[in-house]
């Protein structure tokens, strides 16, 4: 039986989210219609919990990053390999937008409620839910243009009627921050009136309109729909900038929050746990804003840690990352990071506006760019740009820098830029490509022209099969070094997603932190050699006796100090 709590709860939510702007009986029937979705999903499910701990790892694919050359069932081609080689190490699967598409690999969505046919059905989904955790986009600020709410939007028809952001000239964008430079808004002449269609992400990406109460109410079907067929964490694609306000920056608007606290709440009603992800690539303290008071997201993507750890890597200089991270607040008691280094996109650079000062953000664009990286930019006031990401897998960005220009300890950089992201407070979030150490795909890029394709290469099944089978081939060296950290990690109460985390500052050249397990029974020291060369520092003589977790061979004690090899990384542990 639904409470009159939890209907109040609902019907506040609402009242916050629309104002005055629908009547009192209009906010009533869509409680009731809330109430109903819900009551009907539990009557029909059993209660199912969903427990984050230290074995808590995510591997991020698409439906196709592993293809047996076919145009059907691809996800069960990624079960396939994921069982053999994956499932020991990772609980968790993010697969990437599945649905038909229109471009933009899969975030223009065409049907919210179908599987692309070349990837597989919904029972794939159930399956491979039975025995992991499954993550899925809603890809809610937008639509395909050529999908079916769009073309019913222009004939008037449900779904899709009022669907889409117009505005006439009078609406003022000049405020509008924007994460892309195409033009923002398309002249268009619908029901007899000269209107501007909204299109934040491309001209294939028409925004919906939450004005309209029935598109909020469409995504909480679609999010019931995802947890029916076995998705339990939800990803909420680019959510900061789903609503709009005239002269406003249209992000991070009080309704964007509000809506996510009725999804939240609405999520934390069913019987079946579930999880909300906020994906908002921006500056810290805004990227911050979306855990509320513990009752936005669940998980927040971790959005500074990539571009920050790439860069001391490759100047060899831990002084932006150590102040970062010795500000950066305690996630919490079940609400985490969501820690990731590379992804389907680029580096976003969003979040290190206020950290890092303009020189010193060249002087890294210029070595990035040496590195092979594509950069996207993004509008600043109509007429200047800048940039929003650098597009580079991230082998590619740590293979060389100015103090190492042949490369000699990429692999090193590698592994320990991942060890450090396993490591660290949070969820560790890692993309299929760069288990294996996957380069740019220029192929792909010069065919397609999309500067984030780079990023985006498909392995065939036998192909990546044969490679890690080869015990000398970069592939299964990469692989095994991963996994390693993760088989680790999985061990250490002391990584749980909410073990405490105290950074150490050992000086420039080292990044170093203690991660301290919630029942206080396990410390982890975790020390980082940030240079090409070997470094000595002097730490509590009681770490000297403390186990080596990653190398228990290796010695790191030399006349009662640390020693530690180029770019070398310790998990010292008291037990």
């Amino acid at each position: 039986m639904f409470s009159e709590k939890n209907q109040k709860k609902i019907k506040n939510r609402l009242k916050k989210i629309y104002k005055s702007s629908i009547p009192n009986e209009t906010i009533n029937e869509h409680c009731r219609e809330i109430i109903s979705i819900i009551s009907k999903f539990n009557k029909k499910n059993k209660k199912k919990k969903l427990l984050v701990s230290q074995q808590t790892s995510v591997v991020i694919c698409y439906g196709d990053s592993i293809s047996d050359g076919s145009q059907k069932n691809q996800i069960n081609v990624f079960q396939r390999f994921y069982n053999k080689k994956l499932k020991n190490y990772f609980n968790t699967v993010h697969f990437l937008p599945f649905y038909p598409s229109s471009s933009d690999s899969g975030f223009a969505v065409k049907d919210h409620y179908k599987i692309d046919n070349k990837l597989g059905n919904w029972s794939d989904i159930k399956r491979f839910s039975k025995k992991n955790n499954i993550m899925a986009d809603i890809v809610i600020n937008h639509s395909s243009a050529r999908g079916l709410w769009f073309r019913n939007f222009l004939k008037e028809k449900r779904p899709g009627k009022n669907y889409f952001i117009t505005v006439d000239a009078k609406y003022n964008v000049s405020n509008v921050v924007r994460p892309r430079d195409h033009k923002l808004l398309k002249n268009i002449s619908i029901f007899k009136k000269n209107e501007y269609l909204w299109r934040t992400f491309s001209a294939d990406q028409i925004d919906l309109n939450f004005k309209n109460p029935a598109v909020l109410m469409r995504f909480i079907k679609i999010m019931i729909n995802l947890v029916s067929h076995g998705v339990t964490i939800f990803r909420l694609d680019a959510i900061a900038y789903l609503w709009k306000k005239s002269g406003s920056k249209c992000i991070n608007l009080d309704q964007t929050h509000e809506i996510i606290k009725l999804l939240k709440f609405v999520s934390s009603c069913l019987n079946i746990k579930t999880l909300i992800v906020t994906e908002t690539n921006l500056p810290e303290k805004e990227n911050l804003s979306y855990f509320g008071n513990s009752d936005e997201a669940d998980w927040i993507y971790n959005f500074s840690l990539a571009p920050l750890l790439v860069h001391a890597f490759l100047f060899e200089n831990s002084s932006f990352l150590n102040k970062w991270s010795e500000r950066l607040p305690q996630a919490k008691k079940g609400n985490s990071y969501l820690n990731f280094i590379a992804s389907h996109d680029g580096i976003g650079m969003r979040p290190i506006e206020g950290i890092l000062n303009k020189q010193i953000v060249q002087k890294f664009f210029k070595r990035l760019k040496k590195n092979g990286s594509k950069f996207s930019y993004r509008k600043i006031q109509q007429k200047t740009k800048k940039v929003y990401e650098a597009n580079i897998t991230i082998y590619d960005a740590l293979k060389k820098s100015d103090f190492d220009k042949t490369g000699k300890f990429s692999f090193q950089r590698y592994i320990s830029a991942h060890s450090i992201m396993i490591s660290f407070e949070g969820v560790p979030a890692i993309y299929f490509n760069s288990l294996f150490g996957t380069s740019n795909d220029e192929a792909k890029f010069i065919i397609t022209g999309n500067n984030r394709d780079v990023n985006r290469y498909k392995w065939n099944d036998k192909n990546i099969s044969k490679k890690l089978s080869d015990k000398k081939s970069k592939q299964s060296i990469f692989y095994k070094s991963i996994t390693n950290l993760l088989n680790i990690k999985q061990q250490q109460k002391a990584f749980h997603p909410n073990a405490l985390r105290t950074i150490i500052n050992l000086g420039p050249k080292f990044f170093c932190f203690k991660r301290i397990s919630i029942d206080k029974k396990q410390t982890i020291l975790c020390i980082t050699n940030l240079t090409s060369k070997h470094q000595i520092t002097k730490l509590n003589k009681k770490y000297l006796y403390w186990k080596n977790l990653i190398n228990t061979k290796t010695s790191f004690k030399e006349n009662n100090k640390f020693q530690l090899k180029p770019f070398e990384t310790l998990w010292l542990s008291n037990k």
